[in-house]
């Protein structure tokens, strides 16, 4: 079985029941749509910005007519079909109808520039690019050199002259494709690393990935049918679609939220009665911030169906998760990890009944076998730090068209994650930080995981990255970026004071007071943060007020 046999069991057992909703809390209700008539819903009272949802038949059909037009241009197994949208209701339809064709389907991070839009269809050979109104200047950017062997297709109103029309090639496709013969063998996705220290690295998986990333998702927290996940994060990204193939696998419905606000999130959970939310770290703390200011207020919303907020794609602060269980005691929590490279979440998670482990990223995940070497490739004594390195269905079948990069994270069926962790007598595992981005000072070890996890819970601390920066007598320095609260202000002496409860050797020696950049999977972008602060020499910042 794959995932395309899920979504024809739900078209066939539910096709009636609502799939994807999307909500737009920027766009205003009275804007008439220009979707085919069997998509527009009128908004119910309650909600005030612009919606629409689709049937899981309806969702079947979109992806079939898809199929059938890529089919006629040519589109089989073996080829490629790259994706640059933002999060639209389209988007799975699209995904879907690539893999109907037994096409590898690409999604690309809506952050690329031409350069690494041009680099990544490249590298991954694409054959078809489908690209939205966002991207137009991009694309066209690279449209005379691309377009070579890569046929663009515009998704939207207004197709630029340089592109096909994806209304007018779909119109007159059939919504019904004959099954293309699929095994858990073949390829099925290319996906792209952060590509936060260059060029990102082509990821290929197979169907077997996919469909057990359905069995690890609903494992880890009984989705069933009844439940409505909301779905926040770029699709393009693993993590944000596999956790959604909880909601596949269940034939439940989710809710695509365009928009981060506190108050938007809220709203949708509460008018969309979501009983699942996925938050990235700044998301939960934005919320807690606006409940703590007085800005939004519980009893505005009806949040009584949500009964599980999990986090993952970065590390936790235990802070956080206990502010987050004053305002909400009756949720379930539990945070996920994984890569890319292991489909996304789930290769480790802490579980929904080891709340009081917070802080650890918890336990192998369903299926999956977890081990922390030396790096001689030993296992190392457990309390003692070293690579995490996972085994399982999900891992990646190679880096596409890299066998150099291959070879260094796979070894004998093992992916070489690069991250610092270890395990506690009671097994569970903590991430320390980045193989690369250990801080060595004077002969010492830093990780700055376990820095900013410590600072995290100053009250005033919104956000916090550490890196390391050079220093001519210690070799690198342990410096901390701290972005503060809205309407606070705080002191270089309050934080070194509120430091005093770390080892000396852990404290920052540098404070710079500055927002933290995040990327769309809310990862810290560190390697930002050298170039600003690391190669040009520290530069003075104000107090954030």
């Amino acid at each position: 079985m794959t995932i395309v046999h899920l979504l024809e069991r739900n078209a066939r057992d539910y096709a009636g029941d609502t799939a994807l909703v999307e909500i737009n809390p920027e766009q205003p209700e009275t804007r008439r749509l220009t979707w085919h008539e069997y998509e527009l819903v009128e908004p119910t009272h309650r909600v005030k910005h612009y919606r629409r949802e689709i049937t899981w038949a309806v969702f079947n059909e979109k992806a079939n007519r898809l199929a059938n037009m890529l089919t006629q241009c040519g589109i089989g197994k073996g080829k490629k079909v790259a994706i640059l949208l933002m999060n639209c209701i389209d988007w799975l339809p699209i995904y879907f109808g690539i893999l109907k064709t037994g096409a590898l389907a690409v999604p690309l991070n809506f952050r690329y520039s031409s350069d690494e839009i041009d680099y990544c269809l490249d590298l991954a050979q694409a054959d078809v690019l489908i690209f939205g109104n966002e991207f137009v200047g991009r694309v066209e950017a690279v449209a005379d050199k691309i377009s070579k062997n890569c046929k663009l297709i515009y998704f939207g109103n207004g197709c630029p002259a340089f592109a096909d029309d994806y209304n007018d090639l779909t119109s007159e496709c059939s919504g019904i494709f004959p099954a293309c013969e699929l095994t858990e063998q073949d390829d099925a996705a290319i996906y792209f690393s952060s590509g936060t220290t260059g060029f990102p690295k082509a990821i290929l998986h197979n169907h077997e990935s996919l469909i057990f990333s359905c069995q690890v998702e609903q494992n880890h927290h009984s989705q069933t049918k009844d439940d409505c996940f909301l779905c926040i994060p770029p699709l393009y990204h693993t993590g944000a679609k596999m956790h959604w193939f909880g909601s596949l696998i269940t034939g439940s419905k989710a809710v695509i939220l365009k928009g981060t606000g506190a108050r938007s999130i809220l709203e949708a959970a509460s008018s969309e009665q979501c009983s699942i939310v996925w938050l990235l770290v700044p998301w939960a703390q934005d919320i807690l911030n606006a409940l703590d200011r007085g800005e939004i207020k519980l009893e505005e919303f009806d949040l009584s169906r949500w009964r599980l907020m999990h986090i993952g794609a970065q590390p936790v602060p235990q802070s956080l998760i206990r502010r987050w269980l004053e305002y909400f005691p009756h949720h379930a929590y539990d945070t996920n990890y994984g890569l890319s490279e292991s489909i996304g979440p789930g290769a480790v998670h802490l579980g929904v009944e080891n709340v009081h482990k917070v802080g650890a990223i918890g336990v192998p995940g369903y299926g999956w076998q977890t081990k922390i070497v030396s790096p001689e490739g030993e296992e190392v004594t457990q309390g003692d730090v070293g690579e995490l390195c996972l085994t399982g269905p999900g891992v990646m079948t190679c880096y596409y068209r890299d066998e150099k990069a291959t070879a260094d994270s796979l070894k004998d069926g093992w992916l070489y994650t690069g991250d610092m962790a270890m395990q506690d007598e009671d097994g569970f595992i903590y991430l320390v930080d980045r193989k690369k981005d250990v801080i060595i000072t004077g002969g010492e070890n830093l990780y700055p995981v376990q820095i900013e996890n410590f600072l995290a819970a100053h009250p005033k601390i919104k956000d916090v990255a550490v890196i390391g920066l050079p220093d001519p007598r210690l070799g690198e320095i342990a410096t901390a970026i701290i972005e503060i609260k809205q309407d606070m202000t705080c002191t270089e002496e309050e934080i070194n004071e509120f430091c005093k409860e770390l080892p000396r050797y852990k404290r920052p020696r540098k404070i710079i007071f500055a927002d933290v950049p995040r990327n769309p999977t809310g990862k810290i972008e560190k390697p930002k943060l050298r170039k600003i602060y690391g190669a040009e020499g520290l530069v003075d910042s104000q107090n954030k007020s």
